[in-house]
C-alpha cells in the first residue's frame, strides 16, 4: 500500500487529530460565532439563542473542544464546585439527600464532588482539606461536623445537614425528637410498655433521638422500661444491639432504631432469634429510606423529607455564596410517621 493510500480521506467524517488543542478562539471560529458567546455557552449561560447555543456546541464537537476549567476558575475566581461530604456512603439517606442537593445545584449551573467521612474524624478532616485545595465554592457537610469546621467556614460558604449542635454556619435539620416521639406514640398506642431504643453512633442526631424516645416514654408514664441499647448507625450495629436487647430475660416487645439500616439489621436478629415480626417484637426504623418500602421488609419508619433537605441545603449555600454577610439560618424540617408492616398489637 503505498503512502497516499495511508492518508485520511478529507470527506472520511471522522475528526481529524491535531498536535495541538483545539482553543476557544477556533470553536468561534468554526460555530461563526465571536470568541465572548463561546464562552457565555461554555459557562451554560441562559443569555444565548438556542440556535447559537447548539452551533457552538457542535463546532465543539467536532473539533474535540473542551474548556480549561483552571483558567476559567482563575478568570472567574471561583470554579463552580461545590463539595459534599456524607458521614457513610452506605446509607440510603445521604444518597437520597444528595440527589436533591445535585438537581438544586445543577440548577445554579454548579458541580458537586461527593466525599465519604466514614463516621472518622481523620477521614473527614482530610476530606474537607481536599475539597479546600480544589478551591470549591462551598460546602455541604450532611451529619459531619468536622474538628476543623470553623476555619472551612471561614474560607468558604458552609452549610450543615442533620447536625445543629454548630454554630457559624447555616443548618438544615430534621426534628429529631418529635420524630423519636411519633415513633414511641405509635408503638403505646398498640399497647407496648417495654420499648427499647438503639442509640446511634455519638452526634447530635443521635442524642436527639435518644432525647425524644426518653421524654416520651416518661410522658406516657413508661419512664421505668426505658432501656437504650449501645450501638451506632449501621446494619452490623443494629444487629449487635438488637441481638443484645433480645437475648435480654425481659426483652423487649418493641424496638424503635436510629435509622432504618440499624432497623434492618434488628429484622435480621429477630429473625435468627425465630421471632416473628410484628406478632413478637414490633421493630421502627427512621429516615424512611428505599430500604423502608421493600416489599419483603415493609419497615414502619419515620420519614423526613431527604431530597427537600438536599435542596433546601442548595439553596441555603447559594444565598450565602451570593451574601457571605446575611445572618445564618437554621431550617428545620418536620417529620411524620409511615407505618408499615413490622410493627403491631403488643404479644399476648
Amino acid at each position: 500500500m503505498s503512502a497516499d493510500e495511508n492518508a485520511p480521506r478529507p470527506d472520511s467524517g471522522v475528526p481529524r487529530q491535531s498536535s495541538s488543542k483545539p482553543t476557544i478562539r477556533n470553536v468561534a471560529e468554526r460555530a461563526g460565532v465571536s470568541k465572548s458567546l463561546v464562552s457565555l455557552v461554555m459557562r451554560g449561560s441562559p443569555h444565548v439563542s438556542e440556535r447559537r447555543r447548539q452551533a457552538v456546541l457542535k463546532a465543539a464537537r467536532e473539533l474535540g473542544y473542551r474548556p480549561n476549567a483552571v483558567a476559567r476558575s482563575l478568570v472567574e475566581g471561583r470554579t463552580r464546585l461545590i463539595g459534599a461530604l456524607v458521614a457513610d456512603l452506605h446509607n440510603p439517606f445521604f444518597a437520597e439527600t444528595l440527589d436533591g442537593l445535585q438537581e438544586s445545584l445543577h440548577g445554579e449551573g454548579l458541580r458537586m464532588l461527593v466525599g465519604s467521612g466514614r463516621w472518622d474524624p481523620l477521614f473527614e478532616a482530610e476530606a474537607v482539606e481536599a475539597f479546600l485545595e480544589m478551591r470549591v465554592d462551598g460546602l455541604v457537610l450532611l451529619s459531619v461536623v468536622p474538628d476543623s469546621l470553623k476555619e472551612a467556614a471561614a474560607s468558604v460558604p458552609v452549610v450543615v445537614v442533620g447536625e445543629r449542635d454548630v454554630e457559624g454556619v447555616d443548618i438544615v435539620v430534621d426534628d429529631d425528637e418529635l420524630g423519636a416521639s411519633l415513633a414511641v406514640d405509635h408503638l403505646v398506642g398498640h399497647g407496648h410498655r417495654r420499648i427499647a431504643h438503639i442509640e446511634g453512633s455519638p452526634s447530635g442526631t443521635a442524642r436527639y433521638r435518644r432525647a425524644g424516645y426518653e421524654a416520651a416514654m416518661t410522658r406516657h408514664g413508661l419512664a421505668d422500661f426505658i432501656v437504650v441499647e449501645s450501638g451506632d448507625f449501621t446494619e452490623d450495629g443494629g444487629h449487635r444491639a438488637a441481638r443484645a436487647l433480645l437475648d435480654r430475660p425481659d426483652r423487649p416487645t418493641a424496638i424503635f432504631c436510629p435509622n432504618d439500616l440499624v432497623a434492618t439489621g434488628a429484622l435480621s436478629a429477630a429473625d435468627e432469634l425465630g421471632l416473628r415480626v410484628p406478632q413478637d417484637v414490633s421493630i421502627v426504623g427512621y429516615d424512611n429510606t428505599h430500604l423502608a418500602a421493600i416489599r419483603h421488609i415493609s419497615l414502619t419508619s419515620v420519614d423526613q423529607p431527604r431530597r427537600d433537605m438536599g435542596r433546601v441545603a442548595a439553596s441555603l449555600l447559594c444565598s450565602r455564596i451570593e451574601d457571605a454577610a446575611r445572618p445564618v439560618r437554621q431550617e428545620l424540617v418536620m417529620p411524620h410517621l409511615v407505618v408499615r408492616s413490622t410493627t403491631g398489637p403488643v404479644p399476648v
